[in-house]
């Protein structure tokens, strides 16, 4: 007998209840901020915006499905079940950092704070609940859903990161990252810079298109359904031992970039997730692709 659905609802704390963690109470909290031209009005608005959100689209759940709701510093520590709808709630960034811990189940981007998020991710508004999660489960989401292009990250002993916008190979600190670049139809080189990063087409919007257009790249950037991924040496530095002739490209599905660390400690992080990295040490090897997986997001 199958299982009924179950809408996991994903959210994150918000700024308000961090300032009351921090400081106490309401008072101190608005005290804190007084002391440094701010209001806690605006911040404890947007914290009730978003109760508001997750309670509407709780209320939207159909009455036989089962619920369950994950904050995002526990995202690494929850089971997602294959009978799962995904219900984020919050900004686009949330969407990310759920993507990596699923496996192929649908995300449904609401919306909590309208008019401050772009809403690439988040494409609906709480009040639509009501009429997608039915809708979702009942097409088993073959139509109305994005499939996004995810990236991968493999360590030689096994170690497998995927993320939904790019993923970053560099020093956890300041220092500089010494490896050696092996490109699809390249020659390897020895490098010295401040990183790696390999985005999505999802990601061309964020840090990788900065960087794109810090260098005046040629390089077309992916789009987000594209198979495609794009990868960019940050500040390669050129020495008697370090070269600076690859520095960017695109990857293909069967193509991956590997890079042999020389440093003491490098880490490979996806979305910005420092907390959820894949330590690396001198001489492991690390390839980075597309993911055999992707982000079923519902339009």
């Amino acid at each position: 007998m199958s299982l009924a659905p179950r809408a996991v609802l994903v959210h994150r704390t918000t700024e308000y209840e961090e300032l009351l963690a921090r400081h106490g109470t309401h008072g101190q909290a608005a005290f804190h901020l007084a002391s440094r031209g701010r209001s806690v009005d605006e911040v404890r608005e947007r914290h009730e915006r978003t109760g508001r959100a997750l309670a509407e689209v709780a209320g939207a759940v159909p009455l036989q499905w089962r619920q369950a709701r994950v904050e995002r510093a526990d995202l690494d520590r929850f089971l997602f079940g294959p009978e799962d709808v995904v219900v984020v709630v919050g900004q686009d960034g949330l969407v990310a950092n759920v993507a990596k811990y699923l496996t192929g189940q649908p995300v449904v981007g609401v919306d909590s704070d309208p008019g401050r998020n772009p809403g690439v991710l988040v494409r609906h508004r709480p009040a639509d609940a009501r009429r997608l999660l039915p809708s979702v489960a009942a097409a088993a989401v073959r139509t109305g859903v994005d499939l996004l292009t995810m990236a991968e990250a493999v360590t030689d002993d096994g170690q497998r990161l995927l993320a939904l916008n790019e993923i970053y190979v560099g020093p956890p600190g300041h220092q500089t990252a010494r490896y050696t670049l092996h490109a699809p139809a390249t020659t390897p080189e020895a490098q010295a810079s401040s990183g790696v990063l390999v985005g999505t087409g999802t990601g061309a919007t964020g840090w990788l298109r900065s960087l794109w257009r810090q260098r005046s790249s040629p390089l077309p950037l992916p789009a987000p359904t594209d198979a495609r991924l794009a990868w960019t040496v940050r500040e390669a530095w050129p020495s008697p031992t370090t070269g600076t002739t690859h520095v960017e490209g695109l990857l293909a599905t069967d193509d991956t970039l590997s890079l042999v660390v020389e440093s003491d400690r490098l880490v490979a992080f996806g979305d910005g997730m420092e907390s959820d990295a894949l330590e690396l040490t001198w001489g492991q090897s690390v390839r980075l692709g597309i993911a055999d997986t992707a982000l079923r997001l519902v339009g």
